[in-house]
C-alpha cells in the first residue's frame, strides 16, 4: 500500500512541477472574468491549452504560461462568463425555422396573412410551409383560420405552430391531404377547432395536430444539416456553447456525422422519445461534444392554448381544467423502467395538477428503485403549487425553466388563471428559496435563444407590453450571479458535465463568451441590450460580432 501512495505522490508532485514549463496556446489578458466558481469567481487572465484551461488568476501570476508561439488575446477590459449552457432547445425545428417563414413577431392579422403569401411565392409547388411560430395575442387574441391564408398557399400545405408548440393553424390543402373534414372526429387528447357550421376552422390541438403533421415528409439528411448549420451560427452569436436537444426528431445521427467531418461548432446533448427508452443506446456521460442518454417526455399541453393540466378550472373558460396528454399509469411505467436502465428522464409539465401529478409519478420512482444519481428534471415546472415548490429539492428534481416565457405570458396570464395562481407561476426565487437546483433554457424556437434576454426576464420580470416596469409578480425576481449560475454551472450539473464545463477553472474546458458590458454591475433592465462580442468552443474562436 505504501508503494503505490508513494508512487502516486511522485506522479502528482511531477505534473505540478511541469506546469509551470507549459506554454498556453491562448492566453486571455486584461479581462474582468466571472468565472462561476465561488472559491474564485474573479479572474483578470485566463491561459488555455489545447481546449481547456490551463489557469485563472491575474496576469502577473499567469504570464510564467506565455511562450513564444502563445497567442494574446487582450480584451480591453470587456466582461467574460463561462458558455452559456441553454438546457431546453428544439434543434431542429429551431433550424428549420431561420429556413421558413417567420411569424414570431407578426403584430397583425395582416401582417401574418402577407408574410405567409410572401413566402409562398418564393418556393416550390407542393412544398410545404412549417414553423412560423405565430402569436395570435399580438394582434388582439383572435385564433387564425385556414381562410386567411387558402387563397395564396393553394399550391402548398401549411402547418404552422403557435409559438408554445401545442396548436397549429393548417391551410385547406394540409387537411385535404390529412382527410380532415366536417365528420372527422375529435382525437383523445386533442381538439380540431371547428366554425359554427361544424366546418374544420384549420386549428389543431395538441394530439389532433398530428393529424396533419405527420403527413409532413421526413427532412433528408441534408435538409437536416442545413437545419443544425443555420442553428448553430445563430446559437453561437448568442453566446451559446451548448445545447440540450430535446426535438426527438432524428438529428443525433446526422449531428454524429457532422462531427466526425469537423463540421459542429456546439456541444450537444440530445434527448430521445420516453416511450423509447427499450431502444436506446446511450453514449458515455463523459462524452465532450455529442452526447445522448436523456428521455424526454410530456404530461400536458401549455397555458396559452388551454391545454396545461390546472387543479381548478381557467378563469375564462370554467368548464375547462386542461388535459393530460399521457396516462399516468403508462408514464410511470415509462419512466421507471427508463430508471432502472439508467437513463435520465426529464418530463414536459406546465400546469400545476401536471407538475404535482409528475412529482408524484417520481416520488414512486424513487421509492421503488432506490437512492442513486438520477437528476431527474421537470421541464417548464411553469405553475406550481407552494406545497409542491418544497418538493423539488425533498426529491432532488431539477427545475429546468425557461425565463423569457415569464415576460411573454405575464401579459395575459392572469386573465386565463386569476391573481392567486399567478402568484406562484415562473416561481424562481421560490424554487431558489427551497434549495432547488434551477436550470435555464429557452425552448427555442418558441422564444429567442438569447441567455442575456433570458437573464433580464429573470431578474426584472418586466412584461414584453412594458406595462409591468417593477417586474409582474416581482417577488419572485433573482438576482444577475444566480442568473448566471442557472445558465452556466447548473445547466452543467443538469446533463452530468459539472467536471468539464459550467465554470472556468482548470481543467475544464474552454468554453467562454466575451460581452460588451459587466452584468455584475450593469443595471438589471440593460440585460437585454448587452451584446456578444465573441465566442470560444474549445478555446477556439467561432464567432465574432461586426461590432468587434
Amino acid at each position: 500500500m505504501n508503494k503505490y501512495f508513494f508512487s502516486f505522490l511522485i506522479v502528482i508532485i511531477f505534473i505540478f512541477c511541469k506546469t509551470d514549463n507549459i506554454d498556453a496556446d491562448l492566453l486571455v489578458t486584461n479581462a474582468t472574468i466571472w468565472t462561476g466558481n465561488p472559491e474564485s469567481p474573479k479572474a483578470e487572465a485566463m491561459a488555455i491549452k489545447g481546449d481547456s484551461v490551463l489557469a485563472v488568476g491575474s496576469f502577473k501570476d499567469l504570464e510564467k504560461f506565455k511562450g513564444d508561439s502563445t497567442e494574446i488575446l487582450d480584451v480591453h477590459g470587456k466582461f467574460i462568463t463561462p458558455g452559456f449552457i441553454d438546457a431546453h432547445v428544439h434543434l431542429l425545428m429551431g433550424g428549420n425555422s431561420l429556413l421558413n417563414v417567420q411569424l414570431r413577431d407578426t403584430k397583425t392579422k395582416q401582417e401574418f396573412i402577407d408574410r405567409i403569401a410572401s413566402f409562398a411565392k418564393k418556393i416550390k409547388p407542393d412544398q410545404w410551409v412549417v414553423e412560423g411560430n405565430w402569436d395570435h395575442t399580438l394582434w388582439g387574441g383572435e385564433l387564425p383560420k385556414k381562410e386567411w391564408i387558402d387563397e395564396y398557399t393553394k399550391d402548398n400545405p401549411v402547418a404552422i405552430y403557435r409559438m408554445d408548440g401545442h396548436m397549429i393553424l393548417a391551410n385547406s390543402a394540409a387537411l385535404k391531404i390529412a382527410g380532415i373534414d366536417k365528420n372527422t372526429p375529435d382525437v383523445e387528447n386533442g381538439e380540431i377547432v371547428k366554425d359554427s357550421e361544424g366546418n374544420p376552422t384549420g386549428i389543431l390541438k395538441s394530439k389532433a395536430m398530428y393529424l396533419v403533421l405527420n403527413k409532413i415528409p421526413v427532412l433528408s439528411n441534408s435538409e437536416k444539416e442545413d437545419a443544425i448549420n443555420a442553428a448553430q451560427d445563430y446559437l453561437l452569436s448568442q453566446g451559446v456553447t451548448t445545447i440540450h436537444d430535446v426535438d426527438s426528431l432524428g438529428g443525433f445521427e446526422v449531428a454524429q456525422e457532422m462531427y466526425t467531418n469537423k463540421k459542429l461548432k456546439v456541444r450537444m446533448y440530445t434527448a430521445d422519445p420516453l416511450y423509447k427508452w427499450a431502444s436506446v443506446s446511450k453514449t458515455d456521460r463523459s462524452e465532450k461534444w455529442l452526447k445522448n442518454g436523456l428521455l424526454k417526455g410530456f404530461v400536458d399541453g401549455s397555458l396559452g392554448s388551454h391545454t396545461a393540466a390546472f387543479n381548478d378550472p381557467y378563469s375564462d373558460k370554467l368548464d375547462d381544467r386542461g388535459l393530460f396528454i399521457v396516462n399516468e399509469d403508462s408514464l410511470f411505467s415509462q419512466i421507471l423502467n427508463a430508471d432502472n436502465e439508467d437513463l435520465q428522464v426529464t418530463v414536459h409539465a406546465i400546469g400545476d395538477r401536471a407538475n404535482n401529478g409528475l412529482l408524484n409519478i417520481y416520488e414512486r420512482v424513487i421509492e421503488k428503485n432506490g437512492t442513486k444519481d438520477r437528476r431527474l428534471r421537470i421541464e417548464h415546472a411553469q405553475h406550481l403549487t407552494t406545497e409542491d415548490i418544497k418538493r423539488f429539492s425533498k426529491l432532488n428534481i431539477i427545475a429546468s425553466v425557461q425565463p423569457y416565457h415569464a415576460i411573454d405570458d405575464g401579459r395575459w396570464a392572469e386573465e386565463l388563471i386569476g391573481p392567486e395562481r399567478i402568484k406562484t407561476t415562473y416561481a424562481f426565487k421560490s424554487l431558489l428559496d427551497a434549495n432547488t437546483t434551477l436550470v435555464f433554457g429557452s425552448d427555442w424556437p418558441v422564444a429567442p435563444a438569447s441567455p442575456l434576454y433570458g437573464m433580464y426576464a429573470a431578474v426584472t420580470r418586466q412584461t414584453l407590453d412594458n406595462k409591468n416596469p417593477e417586474g409582474w409578480v416581482p417577488e419572485q425576481k433573482i438576482n444577475i450571479e444566480q442568473a448566471l449560475t442557472a445558465y452556466t454551472k447548473n445547466g452543467a450539473y443538469s446533463s452530468f458535465d459539472e467536471n468539464i464545463k459550467g465554470t472556468l477553472e482548470p481543467g475544464k474546458l474552454a468554453d467562454f463568451v466575451i460581452l460588451n458590458e459587466n452584468l455584475t454591475t450593469i443595471k438589471p433592465e440593460k440585460l437585454k441590450d448587452v451584446k456578444v462580442l465573441q465566442t470560444y468552443v474549445g478555446g477556439k474562436q467561432v464567432f465574432k460580432s461586426k461590432i468587434y
